[in-house]
């Protein structure tokens, strides 16, 4: 772990193993971290605040670009560990690695912008001002499916905005975490500005992070149902909370769209991360007219799909991260067959020599789901696409918006017209038209509903680490 600018072991002298998932072989080890490790780490920060904050956006920033550089120069080797650790194929590893670094970069410059204002008063003697201040120490907790930019995409903005952070990486990917915080070492960010807790049983790390008073701010990226156990517990002292939490994203093909082209992006968007994805489609809305051509192209190109390891060469499908996950894909399909479903393709676990030791499903396609199977209902974070018929505008708006979450979704229509529609009528965050990448560093993430609050990127994630402050001069 590292704490106040040192490597250290747990206080229980305890490590656990970390393993590939798609071999299941071991490949390193790290300290398990207690609930007090996670308190000193929390004094560190607290320790260091008083004099990071003080620092001048420049000094910060030039802190934040010296790690991107670091980050860049070591991509490759990022990507490699990431690929063995999480699963995903080489080439989408490194993507990622490249969208952390983003982060890092877009944040060093957007310190230097934290401007604040005046505010004409009514009384001639009187003025006001407006300043924006680092909230404090933050609490992290990051997930396994985006091992390396989703820890940039708090650090990043936290240290922008000058405050400290205590970082606690999935218990399935530390050693990625371990290998950035590295960098963050190299970088000679100071002793106790960041630090990381590894620890194989989350809950004591949480419990410390809610109910530490010297954590002022908690941010989360993962399941709704911890999301909602976090936020709970962070409004006995009323921190701040910033969650980014479940998805299910609708995908909606109209009529006079290309339905080959339409196919080819739900493809993409869909088997992105073997479909371990918070903003990944997880039903797919097809105008009745065109269905049939839809769903030929989208056999064509999924079945064609080829799982294994990720460094195999053409290979997109990697193996899921662990057998629970497996056990909820097979439930989820089963369930969706049972109640009348049809597999187009796939609706298996992937068996063979190559398959055996890791957890690996087949690339899936179904038809005919409906409102009673539990993968309409549920987020599924993994290989399947159902695919369900509509017919007109106003019936699919409603089918997309029957849900509790609220975070990405996907509109393909020529008509302009119905696009404005469809995006100031859906009830998600994000909305991709004709475009299943609608994300960047530069532009503000996050969901509505029981996806999430606040925002991560962007300019707005700077502000979820800032305080308002106003002051009234008499003069």
């Amino acid at each position: 772990m590292y704490i106040d600018g040192q490597w250290c072991e747990a206080t229980s002298r305890k490590s656990f193993e970390v393993f590939n998932p798609a071999t299941r072989e071991k490949i390193g080890e790290v300290p398990n971290g207690t609930r007090e490790d996670a308190r000193q780490a929390i004094a560190a920060a607290a320790r260091a605040y008083a004099s990071w904050s003080k620092l001048t956006a420049y000094q910060r920033s030039a802190y934040l670009y010296r790690a991107y550089q670091l980050m860049m120069e070591r991509k490759e080797e990022l990507a490699r560990l990431m690929t063995t650790e999480q699963g995903k194929p080489l080439r989408a590893a490194r993507n990622e690695v490249q969208y952390g670094a983003d982060f890092l970069l877009w944040y060093a410059e957007e310190a230097k912008r934290v401007y604040g204002e005046t505010i004409p008063s009514a009384r001639p003697d009187q003025r006001f001002i407006v300043l924006y201040q680092p909230v404090g120490v933050v609490a992290a907790i990051t997930p396994w499916n985006y091992p390396i930019s989703m820890i940039t995409r708090k650090v990043a903005p936290a240290l922008a905005a000058g405050c400290t952070i205590v970082l606690k990486p999935s218990e399935e990917t530390p050693l990625c975490a371990v290998e950035l915080f590295k960098i963050f070492h190299e970088a000679a960010i100071p002793a106790g500005v960041v630090n990381l807790v590894t620890a194989q049983d989350p809950d004591p790390i949480g419990r410390e992070f809610v109910e530490n008073r010297q954590v002022r701010k908690i941010t989360f990226t993962g399941s709704t149902e911890i999301g909602k156990l976090l936020a709970r517990g962070a409004a006995e002292q009323m921190k701040r909370v910033s969650l980014e939490l479940g998805g299910h994203a609708p995908f909606i093909v109209f009529e006079d769209a290309d339905p080959v082209h339409a196919a080819r992006g739900a493809s993409l968007v869909k088997f992105l991360n073997t479909g371990q994805t918070c903003i990944s489609p997880n039903r797919v809305f097809v105008q009745r007219g065109i269905i049939e051509r839809f769903v030929a192209e989208l056999k064509n190109r999924v079945s064609q799909m080829k799982a294994g390891s990720g460094f195999d060469e053409g290979v997109s499908i990697g193996p899921l991260v662990n057998e629970a996950a497996l056990a909820k894909i097979e439930r989820q399909v089963d369930d969706a067959v049972m109640h009348g479903a049809s597999v187009v393709t796939g609706g298996a676990r992937l068996r063979g020599d190559i398959f055996d030791k890791g957890y690996f499903y087949a690339p899936t396609v179904l038809r005919e789901v409906t409102t009673t199977m539990l993968i309409y209902r549920e987020e599924t974070f993994g290989p399947v696409l159902p695919v369900i018929a509509f017919d007109t505008e106003e019936e699919v708006l409603a089918m997309a918006n029957d849900t509790s979450y609220g975070l990405a979704s996907y509109v393909y229509t020529r008509d302009i017209s119905r696009a404005i529609r469809m995006y100031e009528g859906l009830e998600f965050a994000i909305v991709g038209i004709n475009d299943i990448n609608p994300t960047s560093a530069a532009a503000p993430f996050g969901g509505m509903k029981e996806s999430g609050l606040g925002r991560e990127g962007a300019r707005e994630g700077l502000q979820e680490y800032l305080e308002t402050k106003l002051v009234g001069i008499a003069v």
